[in-house]
């Protein structure tokens, strides 16, 4: 929602201040300009990556315009999930999970929390660590380890799309100015011509770069910072996913492990002990933003 008001703001301040320095709005309809940039900034995406990536890219910007999905009520639904997985653990035994990991969609506890199993990264992060607690042929620490390498991993292929993104930012510029110069072409053809026809050519070749350079500042370049914040997010989301796993696993109470990780969860979306325990006991949680 704010990525939708930023970019209207942006295009507003800019449009409303030509207008207000009598500008004429139609000299900036210039479709072949557009048609230039745009179509080799889109060229060089679908040079420069595969096609997973490309997806990705698509889908992120997508997210971007969509509000954050790592609320304090999400993490209050998530530790919820750990807590009735741990005492089902701790009254049966690590081993009673085997199912649970193994067709998460058809567990009892699992299936309560659908926002969960909808997050394939997290549900495959959590089910693949606990599968090898299970078979107790690896030790806390390098099961912590395992997960800081799986993480490493995930980061990494997240910011590859963020990356992929910025390269074409940084290629606007340098793509108006190639429209700039290709209007420039098409201006000296034209002398010798009436000079309202020269001038509308010089104008058109000015407004190449002109969007070159407002699509990289205002436009995609925004929304590639936008989507390196979601990938941080997400990152903040499954460390603290780490923080309780390995917590529980070392032999910490349910309720211990659920406060570790509670406190590594970011400040603006943290909740208290009060409302974690008070979600934890049975008690639904105060409303939250």
């Amino acid at each position: 929602m704010f990525a939708i008001i930023g970019l209207v703001v942006v295009f507003g301040a800019v449009i409303g201040g030509y207008l207000l320095e009598r500008g004429h709005l139609a000299v900036l309809m210039q479709p072949a300009e557009l048609l230039i940039i745009g179509g080799a900034a889109l060229g060089t995406l679908l040079v420069a990556n595969p096609s997973h990536l490309i997806t990705k890219v698509f889908k992120g910007l997508l997210g971007a315009f969509s509000s954050s999905r790592f609320t304090k009520q999400l993490y209050l639904d998530t530790l919820k999930m750990f807590y009735d997985l741990f005492n089902h653990a701790r009254k049966n035994g690590l081993m009673s999970l085997e199912n649970d990991v193994e067709e998460p969609e058809k567990s009892q506890i699992f299936s309560k929390y659908q926002n969960f199993l909808k997050d394939h990264s997290a549900r495959d992060f959590v089910c693949d660590s606990l599968r090898m607690a299970i078979t107790g042929a690896v030790t806390p620490l390098d099961l912590d380890q395992m997960m800081e390498t799986d993480l490493d991993v995930h980061h990494e292929q997240e910011g590859q799309t963020v990356s992929a993104l910025s390269t074409v930012a940084d290629a606007l510029p340098g793509l108006g100015i190639v429209a700039a110069v290709l209007g420039v072409v098409i201006t000296m053809g034209a002398l010798g011509g009436p000079p309202e026809q020269i001038g509308e050519k010089v104008a058109a070749a000015l407004v190449g770069t002109f969007l070159g350079i407002l699509m990289c500042y205002g436009l995609v370049g925004p929304l590639s910072s936008s989507m390196a914040k979601r990938n941080e997010e997400e990152g903040a989301y499954l460390a603290v996913l780490r923080t309780v796993l390995t917590s529980f696993i070392k032999g910490t109470t349910p309720l211990l492990a659920l406060e570790i990780g509670r406190r590594a969860i970011p400040g603006h979306v943290r909740p208290s002990f009060k409302e974690l325990e008070k979600t934890c006991k049975g008690g639904s949680a105060p409303p939250t933003s």
